[in-house]
């Protein structure tokens, strides 16, 4: 099983925190993404490959082609700006 936490805005726009998602088919996080953004229009919105999108593989900071295992832990979360 692959855990996936999403933060900030995309907490409250997707309506969830967390999920357990199995496995299969996901060999890095670009998978996680593509699979998510076919959820609907909303999904797409957030997650889709145009949307600049904040990724920790395991409190690490990663990027879409970062490889995943089970038992990973991925989280999404908007950009992050400063001032």
């Amino acid at each position: 099983m692959l855990t996936v936490q999403y933060f900030a805005r995309f907490r409250e726009e997707l309506g969830t925190s967390q999920e357990q998602l199995p496995m299969e088919g996901f060999e890095r996080v670009e998978c996680v993404l593509k699979h998510l953004s076919q959820r609907g229009e909303n999904w797409e919105k957030i997650l889709g490959d145009r949307n600049q999108v904040q990724i920790a593989v395991n409190q690490d900071m990663a990027r879409r082609h970062t490889p995943i295992k089970a038992g990973d832990e991925v989280a999404f979360f908007p950009p992050v700006t400063g001032g």
